[in-house]
This record gives C-alpha cells, sequence and structure tokens, in this order.
C-alpha cells in the first residue's frame, strides 16, 4: 500500500500547498506569529535572526520542514518532528516582561506558531480563490494532524475557520509587537541577503508588503500602520489576479516530495477517472 504520509492525493492539503500563491501566506505567518512577545524573543535569541546568512538558513530549514511534513511518507514525517520537538526541548529564552526565563516549546508558544501558520494560509488561499468557504474548514481540520507533529494535540488544535478566528480573537489581549517584531517586519522587507541571494532584494519589498496586507486589521494596527477597509479590498484583487497570472506560467519544478505527491495526485486522477468509465 503506498505510504502516503499525513496526508495523500484525496486530500485540501496537498492541493492548497501546490499553489505557489501560498508563499505569501508564508510570509504572513512570520508577521502575525511574530506578535508573540515570547515566540518572537525566543527565535530571536536561538537564531541569530538578524544575520543575513543565519536568517536564510533558518528560512530554507523551515520551508523543508513544511515540504516534508505536507507531503512526506509517515516515516519521515516522524523522522523531521522528532528532530523538531528535540530542538525545541533543549532551548531556552529570556522575557524581560516577566524578568524570567521560559522554555521554547511551552505549550502556548507551539499552538500560537500552528495557528498562525494555518490562518495565514487559509485567508490567502481564500482569498486568493484556491478554496471554497467548506474547502476550507476542511483544511483547517486536516491540518490537526500537523498539529501533532510538533507535540500538539489534535483536540487542543482548531477544527475549523470560526475556531481558528476565535481563538486569533481570545489571544489579541495577550500580544503585541515587541521591538524584536518590529525589526523583523524590517528585515523582511529589506532583507541582509548574501551575495549570491542578491534577486531577493529586489523582489521582497513588494512580496513582504503583500504579505504585511493581508494581515487581520488588527494585527496591521498593532505594528502601527492604519488598516483601512479599501487595504482589504485591493490586497484580495491583487491575490487573484497574481494566482491567474502564476497559473500561465509553465509548472516549476518543486523539492522531491513535493514532485513525488505530483506523481501521486496524478495517479490518484487518473484512477478515479478509470472507475468511472
Amino acid at each position: 500500500m503506498q505510504d502516503d504520509g499525513l496526508f495523500g492525493p484525496d486530500s485540501i492539503t496537498w492541493r492548497v500547498h501546490m499553489e505557489p500563491i501560498l508563499w505569501i501566506g508564508g510570509f504572513r505567518a512570520l508577521l502575525l506569529q511574530a506578535l508573540h512577545p515570547r515566540t518572537m524573543r525566543g527565535t530571536a535569541q536561538n537564531s541569530m535572526l538578524m544575520d543575513p546568512r543565519e536568517a536564510m538558513g533558518r528560512f530554507e530549514r523551515t520551508t523543508e520542514f513544511v515540504t516534508i511534513r505536507t507531503y512526506g511518507t509517515l516515516a519521515e514525517v516522524e523522522r523531521a518532528g522528532r528532530r523538531v520537538r528535540k530542538l525545541h526541548g533543549k532551548l531556552t529564552a529570556y522575557d524581560p516582561d516577566t524578568d524570567s526565563t521560559f522554555r521554547i516549546d511551552e505549550p502556548e508558544g507551539l499552538l500560537w506558531v500552528h495557528c498562525g501558520e494555518i490562518d495565514s494560509y487559509v485567508d490567502v488561499a481564500l482569498r486568493s480563490g484556491v478554496l471554497t468557504a467548506e474547502e476550507a474548514d476542511r483544511y483547517v481540520a486536516e491540518s490537526r494532524r500537523a498539529a501533532e507533529v510538533v507535540g500538539i494535540p489534535a483536540a487542543d488544535a482548531p477544527g475549523s475557520v470560526a475556531e481558528l478566528r476565535d481563538y486569533h480573537t481570545e489571544m489579541r489581549p495577550r500580544i503585541y509587537a515587541c521591538e524584536e517584531a518590529r525589526r523583523g517586519l524590517w528585515r523582511m522587507i529589506n532583507p541582509a541577503v548574501p551575495r549570491d541571494r542578491l534577486a531577493l532584494k529586489l523582489a521582497a519589498p513588494p512580496l513582504a508588503t503583500l504579505a504585511f496586507s493581508t494581515l487581520p486589521r488588527w494585527a496591521r494596527r498593532m505594528y502601527g500602520f492604519p488598516a483601512l477597509p479599501t487595504t482589504d479590498l485591493s490586497t484580495t484583487l491583487t491575490l487573484r489576479a497574481l494566482r491567474r497570472s502564476a497559473r500561465l506560467l509553465p509548472e516549476m519544478q518543486g523539492p522531491e516530495h513535493m514532485e513525488r505527491a505530483r506523481r501521486r495526485m496524478r495517479e490518484h486522477a487518473e484512477a478515479q477517472a478509470a472507475a468511472a468509465a
């Protein structure tokens, strides 16, 4: 029997993550996650986030983890999850708000990071036309499997778009844009990239600006920027236009795990078509 990992060719997750527009969701997730002060400080204090070489390496490792978690076999997912859980279990950081040291893998922080990621993918997918409202709920429900990989019990993770919204409403009184978060936003807009990645220097400002504009209005206000309804409308129109444009381009070669998933999706579609004939 084929090992399709956590999701498989008939899942919403595989289909959604094949869309290039989801990169905007990934950048949005970083900005939303940064609004939890302990999460941001834990990242900044343990990753040399402001070093361009270290920041690029961390971004690439995170991308690799998400790819394996999404498309890997069960064994590959378990290895990747075990590695992340082990690393997080060793790390601590200092919180000046409480004058205390905390563990990076504390449950509140893990859940915040998970919800920021899933909320960002859902928001961009909905607004760009990748998902319908019903499919969005299915995607969030499937994401509970991803939450378990980093040590979050499935029952603790939101299972619908409404539950995600309620979670962020509940968290808002406890979050704000700390100094590290504001510096992180600036670094995203104006990254100090290695010399062999100078193309990113040109691409970063418009992509980061678009990702920032997809944030909820309350999140943009926390960063100190105006949050107007007209911005939301123009952002949605831009996302839809970008997705249409991206679909006209030739399919780009992806990482090994993604290409394997593409083959499985084609095989699954052919099998379904044959069965229906």
